[in-house]
């Protein structure tokens, strides 16, 4: 047995995130299948498209992983800017303020993981 799922068959959400600018597309991989204690999604930012700098604490301690798949933007991590392109990958412990934002022409595509940090 295994599970298949294809971008035109998903179901892809809109939304504003941690009071971001615009709209977010993202796509869900297996949430709903997997067992495994974390979440995958591909998401993509248009041009100009931010999600709000934020911290996931004590409350949900998350740790995040971020692999860009194209184009390119600005994190913000901790007050800094570091700049991002296709290829590149980044983790965000538990506690640590992040943000990130399309800066690039074109759409800025990336596959996020995230779980809880034990």
């Amino acid at each position: 047995m295994y599970f298949r799922q294809t971008e035109g068959s998903d179901e892809k959400k809109f939304q504003r995130i941690h009071d971001g600018h615009g709209l977010i597309k993202r796509r869900n991989l297996f949430g709903s299948f997997s067992n495994l204690p974390i979440q995958i999604e591909i998401w993509e930012l248009d041009e100009g498209v931010s999600e709000g700098d934020h911290i996931h604490g004590d409350a949900r301690p998350l740790e995040e992983i971020y692999y860009f798949l194209e184009g390119s933007g600005e994190m913000t991590i901790e007050g800094e800017k570091v700049l991002v392109e296709k290829n590149d990958g980044l983790m965000v412990p538990p506690g640590v303020g992040h943000g990130i934002k399309n800066t690039g022409a074109g759409p800025l595509k990336m596959m996020i993981v995230w779980g809880i940090s034990s």
